[in-house]
């Protein structure tokens, strides 16, 4: 089903409930299609436990030996494990952490020490958008972590979902030449796609870019006066479109 050929973006408001038409869907991971308390308690803590012993039992890899590399560059020539350790400490999305840490939650995920949960209405959401047009995540997340947390999530395996994952390697979710990269990889103009995620300043940066944004807004997380908070996904009407 799609709109009448007039009717384009986001066009009216039921409630807190937007209706658009887009061409794709950008969904972010934690704390809008999966809790929060995920990566807080669970996988956070299972890198940080891991980390220096990771690194040091496997600094002679090609891979880690080139992340400790970015990683020491990022440090203006510090000790690489203990800026790691730092920003780990400090959530700070530096690619190097991030994607160390998808190496370390890979052998949790071998080891089955987690399982992703998933919010079922973010599911059936993702399950019913699918069908009309493309999926993406852009997440701060590495795409080894992405990869992963699809594979092995509660709901099984949703790698086939999407037709393309983004991290911080395309620049940072709160700069807007971020989606506009996105927009470009994907071949679609940025008016043109819907970018969910929880956070405003992810959102704002999005927007500035031209994106049309969805704020989600779950477990009791803050409002912001810019946009109507949405808790639950299918209170987004969502077309293709033409």
């Amino acid at each position: 089903m799609s709109l009448p050929a007039a009717i384009d973006g986001i066009m009216t408001q039921r409630g807190a409930a937007p209706i658009v038409a887009a061409e794709a869907a950008l969904i972010d991971i934690e704390g809008t299609i999966a809790p929060l308390a995920f990566v807080r308690d669970k996988l956070s803590p299972f890198a940080a436990a891991r980390l220096a012993q990771f690194v040091r039992r496997h600094a002679g890899d090609p891979e880690v030996a080139a992340l400790l590399d970015d990683a020491r560059r990022l440090a203006d020539g510090a000790d690489p494990i203990a800026a790691l350790e730092a920003w780990q400490r400090d959530d700070v999305k530096a690619p190097p952490l991030k994607a160390l840490q998808g190496l370390i939650w890979a052998e949790g995920y071998a080891e089955g020490a987690f399982s992703p949960p998933l919010y079922p209405d973010a599911l059936a959401a993702m399950r019913r958008w699918r069908g009309t047009l493309p999926l993406y995540v852009y997440s701060s997340g590495s795409l080894q972590a992405q990869e992963l947390f699809f594979q092995h999530s509660a709901a099984g395996d949703l790698r086939p979902l999407f037709s393309g994952r983004f991290d911080t390697t395309i620049g940072a979710k709160t700069d807007a030449a971020s989606y506009a990269r996105i927009a470009a990889r994907i071949g679609v103009a940025p008016a043109a796609i819907l970018f969910c995620s929880d956070s405003p300043a992810e959102l704002a940066a999005a927007e500035t870019a031209g994106v049309q944004i969805a704020h989600i807004v779950k477990d009791g997380a803050e409002t912001d006066p810019r946009w109507p908070a949405i808790a639950d996904f299918s209170d987004i009407v969502l077309y293709p479109r033409r």
